[in-house]
Parts: C-alpha cells; structure tokens; sequence
C-alpha cells in the first residue's frame, strides 16, 4: 500500500469516519463465549503479538482500532496499569489484535509490524496517544509520516512499510473472521479465555472477570516488564462519550496503489 497525493483525499474522508465513533451499538454477544481455539487461530495467516508469559493462566484479546477513541482511552490510561498488575506477574497473555475499520487503521498496525517485534507495542501505543494530532488532520499521511520519524522512520522505509500487501490482507481477514465467527459489534472488544467484554474497561472491571478464572494456588511472578511506550509528543487522549466505537458504519479499509 503506497500513499499518493491522490490518496490524501482518500485518507481525510477516512478520519472524517471518526465524528462517527461517539455512537455506540448494542452488543448481542455480550458475555457469551467464543471457542478459545479458533479465537487463538487469526485467520489469513496473521501472526500476533503477545505481552507476557506463554504459561499465563488468563488469555486477554483485545481488538482494537487506531482510529478508535475509545481504544485510545484505554491504551492511554489503563493499559498501563493492566500490564503491571496482570502481564508483568504472569497472570495474563495479553494480545493487541487489528481491528482495520479504514485505511488509517492499516497504516499504523502496518508501521507497528515494520517497526519488528520488540518495537511493535511501542508503535501502537505512540499513535493512541497522538491519536487527536494525525487522525483528524487534514492531510494525516503527513502526520503519520511525522510521528513515524520520531520513532526512527524514514521516509524510504515508512514507503516500504506501506507495501505490505500480504499483511494487509491478513488484517482484512482478521476483521471478517471477527465480525462473522466471533460476532464482533464494536471496539474495544475483549476476549478473556474466550469471554466476550464489550466496551471500554478499567483494570477494576477486567480484574473482575480475570481474578476467578487464576488458580487458588497460583503465584504471581516477576516477569520482564513488557516494553513501555516512548513519550510522544503532542499526546493526548480523545475524550470518549459511550464506550464503544461501532464495528460497522465507518467502512471497510481499502488499500490504495
């Protein structure tokens, strides 16, 4: 995928979709529970990202849209202190999942795995919290371009990283498989050992759903804390009204050549 001058239109009318966000929709999957086994086989061969250790008791999903303020709530203020007190003593494997709702969306997850996977979380987390600087710009392929050089981009290798067409398809898959086999309605959606949790969560509200699924007589450990994300410039967290972004109504990401 390669940004054109053509394209910046493309991109403005995407993040125009944001004014959209503050509109939630009701749930019907709420608490059900999704297989475990195909919830961990993302389809079209996408390869994720995981936080913590692999002997976790408790698997967290998260799917979740760049564009999204309300998964920018989330990254921003309780992400943190999910990770430290569930990722880092070996409670929870957690996983970022792309959820591409437009082309924006593509873009960053696509930054993030050219970033490779020691940086990966790194990028994610920059873009959440300059979400308000590059998704409501009115050129935003110049303000992605400008948050990527502050996390070592150039302007050949953010091209290239934009030409990925396999894991652009992959992230395409990964939406359909989420809106039609695990019935998806919006984002953030989490998934805990195949739980359906809707919305934006606190670390409260997670722990509450965790916390009984970790044996009696586990033991927390001290794992390597996973990696923080770099301060960024200009970050600030969108103000959220309802807790969920709608999954449909914003439009499917197409990639541009």
């Amino acid at each position: 995928m390669k940004f054109t001058r053509r394209d910046t239109l493309i991109l403005a009318a995407a993040a125009s979709a944001l004014s959209l966000c503050g509109v939630a929709t009701a749930n019907a999957a709420e608490g059900d529970t999704v297989d475990e086994a195909k919830l961990m086989a993302p389809a079209g061969n996408y390869v994720d990202h995981v936080m913590g250790s692999d002997t976790a008791p408790v698997t967290v999903i998260e799917y979740a849209s760049p564009t999204c303020p309300h998964c920018a709530a989330f990254s921003n203020d309780v992400l943190p202190g999910f990770i430290a007190a569930y990722v880092d003593t070996g409670k929870v494997k957690f996983i970022t999942r792309p959820f591409v709702r437009n082309v924006l969306d593509a873009a960053v997850f696509m930054l993030a795995e050219a970033a490779g996977p020691t940086n990966y979380h790194n990028v994610v987390s920059t873009y959440f919290k300059t979400q308000t600087t590059w998704a409501s710009s009115q050129t935003p392929r110049d303000a992605i371009l400008e948050i990527a050089k502050q996390l070592g981009f150039t302007q050949e290798t953010f091209d290239a990283a934009l030409t990925n067409q396999d894991l652009f398809k992959g992230m395409e898959a990964v939406r359909e498989q989420a809106l039609n086999e695990f019935g998806l309605a919006g984002t953030p959606t989490f998934y805990v050992n195949g739980k359906t949790i809707s919305g934006e969560q606190s670390v409260e509200s997670l722990g509450a759903v965790i916390d009984p699924l970790l044996p009696a007589d586990f033991v927390p450990t001290a794992a390597a804390p996973a990696a923080a994300a770099p301060a960024a410039t200009d970050a600030m967290a969108p103000a959220a009204t309802d807790a969920m972004a709608p999954a449909a109504g914003t439009g499917a990401a197409t990639p541009v050549n």
